[in-house]
């Protein structure tokens, strides 16, 4: 049995791994600090499950139904802690008011990205917010799973592999299950991320504790990061942060990406989000730079859910092509190939500041 040839057709999603029956599959990290599955021959049966369940493979994709909508929640609290305009806690809300699971990238402890759960508003802040780093999904599908069978709703927020990974995984159409997927640029290396957060403890020599990729304070469209290490908090531009350097500049993205077939407006989730680039372009009015989501409602069932929620909202409808970006067309480009060769061996070696300055970006 062979999962993949390439790294190019593995996404890391991790579902072959709960899916086996025999625990024949296991996730080993690479050098460039990325995890890919490996089956134990002498415990695999050949049942093909993992095949089956890996969402790089020739799937349908329905077409033809979507809605689009430029948005933003009315409590402006909430849209300052998210990253857009806070469509996604809208969407959590409803589903934890009615008692029900919330899954989302989050920090654990050693501030790896892992997906983790919130029942409450309290835990909901864990996983708010952009993380530009691959999360780790061991054991959510099977949590998912379990509460749906407990007839429990469930919101599933996710990369649009880890969605569509999920949506196999379960095999069969749940009511109260509610999958959304953003609009994704790639997922960077956790093992760039954890040098950098290594590089940073060393520099401050103290421990990290958070980091706020998209930091809303100067009301300039998130254009601002933020972390803090013993409590104190250091601030500076997104785009001269070392490590968002190498996730801008495609340096650190994992091999899939750069083929991604999940790069349309049309996906099997109920809603896609992200930021509405170009906005004021669109609705001027609605530019003030703390954030505008982008939602595309593809189900009838995110149909119904939306007219639940929208009063919570101020939004408008609009034209499929006055919210189009690049990552809703196309792949992010693997120009820099050797480039990107470069960077994670000298990653490996040496200081993290210094193998971004190698690069010269």
């Amino acid at each position: 049995m062979e999962l993949f040839r390439k790294k190019e057709k593995c996404c890391g999603c991790g579902a072959c791994i709960e899916i086996c029956p025999e625990g024949a599959v296991t996730m080993e990290q690479d050098w460039e600090g990325f995890f890919y599955p490996k089956i134990n021959k002498d415990i695999c049966t050949g049942c093909g499950k993992c095949r089956k369940v890996c969402p790089l493979k020739e799937i349908g994709i329905a077409k033809d139904k979507n809605l689009y909508f430029g948005a933003r929640t009315k409590d402006e609290s909430i849209r300052y802690s998210s990253s857009s305009g806070g469509i996604f806690s809208v969407l959590a809300n409803f589903v934890i008011s009615r008692q029900g699971i919330v899954y989302g990238a989050g920090y654990d402890e050693n501030m790896n990205v892992v997906h983790q759960s919130a029942k409450d508003d309290r835990q909901l802040g864990r996983i708010q917010k952009s993380k530009y780093v691959q999360s780790d999904m061991r054991g959510i599908y099977s949590s998912v799973q379990e509460n749906l069978e407990e007839s429990r709703w469930v919101l599933f927020c996710g990369t649009p592999c880890q969605v569509q990974a999920l949506k196999m995984f379960i095999g069969k159409e749940y009511e109260r299950l509610i999958l959304v997927d953003l609009v994704c640029y790639g997922v960077p290396s956790p093992g760039v991320w954890k040098a950098y957060v290594k590089y940073l403890e060393q520099k401050h020599r103290g421990r990290l504790t958070d980091f706020v990729f998209r930091d809303k304070r100067n009301a300039d469209n998130g254009h601002m990061r933020s972390y803090k290490i013993d409590g104190v908090e250091y601030i500076d531009y997104l785009h001269e942060d070392l490590y968002c350097k190498t996730y801008f500049m495609n340096l650190a993205l994992r091999k899939s990406c750069h083929n991604c077939k999940f790069c349309s407006v049309d996906r099997n989730s109920d809603f896609t989000i992200g930021d509405f680039w170009g906005i004021e372009q669109v609705k001027a009015e609605f530019n003030d730079g703390m954030g505008i989501s982008l939602v595309i409602v593809h189900s009838d069932r995110a149909k119904k859910i939306w007219d639940q929620i929208s009063s919570r909202l101020i939004w408008f409808q609009c034209k499929k092509e006055e919210l189009l970006q690049p990552r809703l067309l196309y792949p992010t480009s693997s120009a820099k190939r050797i480039q990107r060769a470069f960077f994670m061996f000298f990653y490996k070696i040496l200081p993290f500041s210094m193998a971004v300055k190698l690069m010269k970006i």
